[in-house]
C-alpha cells in the first residue's frame, strides 16, 4: 500500500474508532441535537416580530456554534477517560492522521446537528438558500479543524471546559462573519471564498501544529 494510501487508511480507522464509540454510548450526538433544536426554539420566541434576517442568520450561527463547542468538549473524552491518548501517539502512524480523523468524527456528529438545524431555522424563522447552506458547510469544516486542535490542547488541562472556550471563540468570530455574510448578503460568494480561504490555511496549520501539540 503506498504511503498516501496508509496514512488514508489511519484515518479512516481512528474517525471510525469515534463514531462506533458514539454509537454505543450516545452521550454526544443527542445532546447536541437537543441543544441546538432547543436554543433555536429559545431564539425564535425570545426574537422581537420583524426583527429581519441579519437577526435570525445570528441566532442561526449563535446556536450552530455553541452546539460544535459542545461536541468538541467531548470530542477527546473518550481517549482522556479511558488513558488511551498516550497510545494512539505511540502507535505506527503519522500523528497528524489522529487530528484528520478527530476532526472527521466531530464533522459527522455536527453536520447530523445541522441537519436537524437548517429545516428547524427555516420553520421557525426564513427559508435558507443553497448560498448560506454552502456557508453552513465550509463554516463547519473550519470549525471542526481548528476545534479538534484546540479540544487535544484543552484535553490535558484541569481546567479544560474554561479553555477550550476561550481559544475557540476568537478564533471561530471570522467564521461566524462569514456564515452569516452568506446568508445575508447580496455578494455571498465573497463570504463563501473567505471562509474556503480560511479552512484552507487553518487546516493546514492544524495538521502541521498537531504533532507537536500532543507530544508537548
Amino acid at each position: 500500500m503506498s504511503g498516501v494510501g496508509l496514512y488514508a487508511s489511519d484515518v479512516f480507522a481512528l474517525a471510525r474508532k469515534d463514531l462506533r464509540l458514539e454509537l454505543r454510548a450516545r452521550d454526544t450526538l443527542p445532546a447536541m441535537l437537543l441543544f441546538v433544536v432547543a436554543t433555536l426554539a429559545v431564539f425564535h420566541f425570545a426574537l422581537p416580530t420583524g426583527s429581519g434576517d441579519d437577526a435570525a442568520y445570528g441566532m442561526l450561527w449563535i446556536a450552530i456554534v455553541f452546539t460544535a463547542l459542545l461536541g468538541l468538549a467531548r470530542a477527546w473524552a473518550p481517549e482522556r477517560d479511558g488513558g488511551a491518548l498516550d497510545g494512539l501517539v505511540l502507535a505506527p502512524c503519522d500523528r497528524s492522521a489522529i487530528w484528520l480523523g478527530k476532526t472527521l468524527a466531530v464533522l459527522v456528529f455536527l453536520t447530523a446537528a445541522e441537519v436537524v438545524a437548517l429545516p428547524a431555522f427555516a420553520l421557525f424563522f426564513a427559508p435558507i438558500d443553497l448560498v448560506a447552506v454552502a456557508g453552513v458547510v465550509l463554516a463547519s469544516v473550519g470549525i471542526c479543524a481548528v476545534g479538534s486542535l484546540l479540544a487535544a490542547m484543552a484535553a490535558a488541562s484541569r481546567g479544560r471546559e474554561v479553555i477550550l472556550p476561550l481559544l475557540f471563540l476568537p478564533l471561530a468570530i471570522p467564521l461566524v462573519v462569514g456564515g452569516v455574510g452568506a446568508g445575508i448578503s447580496p455578494d455571498g460568494a465573497t463570504f463563501l471564498s473567505f471562509l474556503g480561504l480560511y479552512d484552507v490555511v487553518f487546516a493546514i496549520l492544524a495538521w502541521a501544529t498537531f504533532e507537536y501539540v500532543v507530544t508537548e
